[in-house]
């Protein structure tokens, strides 16, 4: 018998309003204020400081800016539906059949989440380059396509619907395991054929869970900056913000693009939304998924075990094309399929090099001050929106949840110009911490972008634990004697866990490999992250791109791990962690 829902412990109280407050407080400064500092600095003249729109103009004046513009939404709109009709059918194959390697599949349709679309880009350069592998393939029939020259654009697409595609995979399996089978069971009884009862009842009812997901893909792959940096293709909005860094100081153009960007990305969600999203529909039971899983043999069943796999397959070059890479002596993969003289110099490179050393000890350092950062403010965002019903809760979910919706270039860009104004601009006491300039000292923004952008997960962690334990053992607790912080400490925290670590072990990995901020905020090799090594690595002669790739495996290796375990604790509720 299911327990009862946890009724509240604090219903409305001086103390859980000032920690509401105090919450509100931190995340005005440290995610509103950055994105408002980034708006009104594309309506300010950088002449005579006056209000004005004309920065706003000259973006949609300028051919170069309308073509990245142009360009980015290409890339955002054609790498979403690669990924939608990636994963659409293979979720709904997952959910309604049996076949043949089903547990294995459903496993490593995954993989791609271990792989950033930036370090995939490496590999990928290795293999559709003028002088890369499958031009090697092809030259054997006498074919010649240089895919990085004449088709950039839908390099960068493919490189990213085979990293992205496993965020909607996850919410369709997951709104496909919540419908309950009697309603297709209703419409087959009424004489509707299986595309009728797709297209009429299932697809109506998880477009919330794909709309989900999608929105996460679309507004990823508007605002991707390492992508296309791995491809030299600069004709993009993110590329032409990263560019006006430089500039930053002197000119409104890079304000005003980042703020033409946030408007598209919240325009076209709020379209979405309109249109393709809508509200859950409750269900009357949810039987058992497996129990309606039909088993599929002879043709059909060989069908579907081939589109895992070649799904699989694709998804994994761009994994095989840092390995290799990464494995290559230097000069001996050019024009052929494998590569000639293998080595592991480069792996050793990678960690002897005081350039990659020191990344990997700023990430370590950034990410586990992060992570750390983020269980409190997860906890204590979880309690007060579990165990209390006091106003303002609404605003504090939206809030947490706000950085799964807004561009992490965005949110990038806003801490410098962050560090340009008040509280941290000149003739402040803050003033030392700073992006640009001689001396600059982005660590603490650092971690505050990366605690920002990553605290949605540990805040769904912690609120899917506290929803499944009982308020009551926390009430027991204090009639015994015990405070409220001891009752949680010792009773409740230790009950969730497990989804604690979950919600861990996905914040510190992806900030380990967070693009955005580590490209824009770190100008000084001193302080460069994981990922802001590799992309300079990436621009080095001769062995730059092998050591690159290499520091891109351990990435790889750090990702299966954190991922492997999160999905052990969370199971199927691993996808809710993807969902705005």
């Amino acid at each position: 018998m299911a327990s009862p829902a946890p009724r509240p412990l604090l219903a409305r109280s001086a103390p859980s309003y000032a920690l509401l407050v105090a919450l509100l407080v931190l995340l005005a400064l440290f995610l509103l204020y950055p994105i408002i500092l980034t708006v009104s600095g594309a309506f300010v003249s950088p002449v005579d400081k006056s209000l004005t729109l004309s920065n706003l103009l000259l973006v949609f004046e300028d051919p170069s800016t309308l073509r990245g513009l142009s360009n980015s939404l290409k890339i955002a709109t054609g790498t979403t539906t690669l990924t939608l009709l990636i994963a659409l059918p293979l979720a709904v194959a997952a959910a309604k059949f049996k076949f043949p390697g089903k547990a294995v599949f459903s496993a490593l349709i995954l993989v791609p989440l271990i792989l950033p679309p930036f370090v995939g880009a490496i590999g990928m350069q290795a293999l559709l380059g003028r002088e890369g592998a499958i031009n090697a393939v092809l030259g054997l029939a006498g074919l010649h396509f240089d895919f990085l020259k004449d088709a950039k654009i839908w390099g960068v697409i493919v490189v990213q619907a085979l990293a992205l595609y496993p965020i909607i995979y996850l919410n369709a399996t997951a709104a496909l395991a919540n419908l309950d089978p009697a309603l297709e069971e209703a419409a087959e009884n009424l004489g509707a054929g299986p595309w009728r009862r797709f297209f009429l009842v299932v697809l109506p009812l998880i477009r919330p869970g794909l709309f989900a997901g999608a929105t996460i893909v679309f507004i990823w792959s508007l605002t991707e900056l390492g992508t296309p940096l791995a491809f030299d293709y600069n004709n993009v909005t993110p590329v032409q913000v990263f560019n006006g860094l430089k500039e930053v100081e002197t000119s409104a153009t890079p304000y005003a693009l980042t703020v033409v960007m946030l408007a598209l990305a919240i325009v076209i969600y709020a379209l979405g939304r309109k249109v393709f999203g809508g509200r859950a529909y409750a269900m009357y039971a949810k039987a058992s998924r497996a129990s309606s899983e039909q088993p599929l043999r002879g043709l059909p069943a060989w069908l579907v075990t081939s589109a895992f796999a070649l799904v699989i397959t694709l998804a994994l070059l761009p994994h095989l094309g840092v390995v290799l890479t990464a494995l290559t002596a230097h000069g001996s993969w050019n024009r052929s399929i494998l590569p000639q003289d293998l080595t592991l110099g480069n792996f050793a490179t990678a960690l002897s090099h005081p350039d990659a050393v020191g990344s990997v000890r700023n990430s370590l350092q950034l990410s586990i001050s992060a992570v750390a950062i983020n269980l409190v403010l997860g906890i204590l965002v979880g309690y007060i929106l579990v165990r209390t019903r006091i106003l303002g809760r609404g605003l504090l979910d939206a809030l947490c949840m706000l950085p799964l919706a807004v561009p992490g270039l965005v949110m990038a860009f806003g801490y410098v110009a962050m560090s340009l104004r008040w509280p941290f601009g000149q003739g402040n006491p803050l003033s030392f911490i700073s992006v640009v300039g001689a001396d600059p000292n982005p660590i603490p923004l650092l971690v505050a972008a990366y605690a920002v952008r990553r605290l949605p997960y540990i805040v769904r962690a912690t609120v899917a634990g506290l929803e499944q334990t009982s308020g009551e053992l926390e009430e027991a607790a204090m009639n015994l004697g015990a405070s409220r912080f001891y009752a949680v400490r010792k009773v409740i925290l230790p009950l969730i866990a497990a989804n604690l670590i979950a919600g861990s072990l996905l914040a510190f990995s992806f900030s380990m490999l967070e693009v955005s901020d580590s490209l824009i905020l770190a100008q000084q090799p001193s302080d460069f992250p994981v990922t802001k090594a590799i992309y300079s690595f990436l621009n080095r002669m001769g062995d730059g791109p092998a050591i690159a790739s290499a520091m891109g495996v351990w990435g790889m290796a750090l990702l299966t791990i954190t991922l492997v375990g999160a999905s052990i604790l969370l199971g199927k509720k691993l996808g809710s962690l993807f969902r705005v």
